[in-house]
């Protein structure tokens, strides 16, 4: 005789991703929040996060620095450096040359803040959000990087910021993932892992759910040949008659609801990442790659999109921002990609009345040295890692407009003004979606364990 849960676990029922990945692990799952209710009033319902990584260089984008530019090809004074370690690929140099910047600053705004050119787009929406660059983490390099700014912690294994999310608001939409990953397609550069969006210790279906381009968004979620979706629909209907007939399991009514959710999934995911039903103003406002899935002018309008069906937690990646060589031409190209989407995306979000309850978020895992990696060139540099001192903006939910918090010396390299960690941000995330950082915990070997460790205070200056 077979039982439910055998028949559960030995069904091939061709649902991918979210369908196998989720469905058929061991944890009971809800799909509500662990919350009863918030702990103050939110700001934002929802989180976009444009997470650009590689370590995009904050001195040639937002942290204009000209003395570094009068002192170029001088060295790195002591006084300055002080006793800070450098990485291994650059704390050898027996030269460690000062390199300014190539491109040109200006004000924008009404703020004033001051803008390279190579954000030209950036700086139309300036006085939209709020630039912050006075950020700075532990992390030397990618892996731990982005681990820590996404986790909590630079070691594998933790919940990331989207799972927390889910773990503690559950999800507002029936047909589609409360949190979903979009990643640029065709870039190279460090590597991104799946865990960037796991679940970690929390139960499975609060992972993030990858939608890639082309005709499959989420792999083997659709029938495979010979089953319509009618038939699909009477053999679910036949699992819960056969559940029914014994006392409830928590595990078997995860498992059925997220073959149910599965099943709506196969008609919610084609129609929300069906882009050809954008008007061409719009597609035009995205820049030229809008057409193109995939890319990151495509993602930024398919995060307006599944925004716009409260999915909860929307995380964009963008390689190729490690510049240690070649920098004037890789940083022209990257900013090419992704200047003109990210400020369409606070403009689309504003026109629909979206962006007071949607938090937008732009930075990588850290910034890029003062000095030149390398030999420093008539026309070409590049710049190491540097988690000191880096920018990252963020608008919308809960967030002012046309401010800049922090500063950093004139040599660039250290914070002289309100400094903020990345559990800072981690807290001040949570904090405009209505969760008190310090509250939210899942009780883990022993302890309990919650996104900003045991660190973390909300940038209250930036709040409305």
């Amino acid at each position: 005789m077979i039982t439910r849960r055998q028949l559960l676990q030995s069904s091939a029922w061709g649902f991918g991703g979210l369908a196998l990945g989720q469905m058929l692990s061991q944890d009971a799952a809800a799909s509500e929040g662990i919350l009863s209710q918030l702990h103050h009033t939110p700001k934002a319902k929802r989180v976009i996060f444009l997470f650009q990584a590689g370590g995009p260089s904050q001195l040639d984008l937002f942290d204009h620095k000209p003395l570094l530019n009068q002192k170029h090809g001088e060295q790195l004074p002591d006084s300055i450096r002080g006793e800070q370690r450098l990485t291994g690929m650059s704390g050898n140099q027996s030269s460690i040359p000062l390199a300014g910047s190539p491109f040109k600053f200006a004000q924008h705004g009404q703020s004033g803040a001051s803008i390279s050119e190579l954000m030209p787009h950036t700086a139309k929406v300036v006085d939209d959000i709020s630039i912050i660059r006075s950020v700075h983490t532990e992390a030397i390099n990618h892996g731990p990087g982005v681990t820590y700014i996404q986790t909590g912690s630079q070691i594998p294994g933790r919940p990331c910021i989207g799972s927390w999310l889910s773990y503690g608001l559950g999800s507002e939409n029936e047909n589609l993932p409360g949190f979903v990953v979009l990643v640029t397609k065709e870039k190279g550069g460090q590597p991104l892992a799946a865990r960037l969006w796991g679940n970690g210790f929390l139960p499975s279906h609060h992972q993030g759910v990858q939608f890639r381009s082309g005709g499959d968004p989420v792999l083997y979620l659709n029938s495979p040949n010979g089953i319509d979706r009618t038939s699909r629909e009477k053999a679910l209907a036949s699992l819960d008659q056969l559940h029914r007939l014994q006392p409830s399991d928590s595990i078997v009514d995860t498992r059925i609801r997220q073959y149910e959710l599965a099943f709506r999934m196969q008609a919610s995911i084609p129609e929300v990442t069906n882009l050809t039903s954008e008007p061409q103003h719009v597609l035009d406002m995205y820049g030229p790659d809008a057409s193109n899935p995939g890319t990151f002018a495509a993602n930024c309008l398919l995060a307006r999109r599944l925004a716009e069906q409260n999915v909860r937690f929307i995380q964009l990646y963008h390689q190729e921002w490690d510049h240690h060589g070649g920098l004037p031409g890789a940083i022209r190209k990257q900013c090419k990609e992704t200047d003109q989407p990210a400020a369409a995306l606070i403009q689309d979000l504003k026109q629909r009345g979206m962006l007071d309850e949607t938090l937008v978020i732009w930075g990588g895992e850290f910034g890029r040295t003062n000095y030149c990696q390398g030999k420093l060139g008539a026309n070409n540099f590049g710049r190491d890692h540097h988690g000191r001192c880096f920018t990252v903006w963020m608008a919308g939910g809960g967030i002012k407009g046309g401010m800049t918090l922090g500063a950093t010396d004139d040599y660039g390299f250290n914070i002289t003004e309100n400094p903020v960690h990345i559990h800072d941000l981690q807290a001040t995330i949570m904090h405009v979606m209505g969760i008190d950082h310090e509250r939210l915990t899942f009780r883990h070997q022993g302890r309990a364990f919650r996104l900003t460790d045991v660190h973390g205070h909300v940038v209250k200056p930036i709040l409305t």
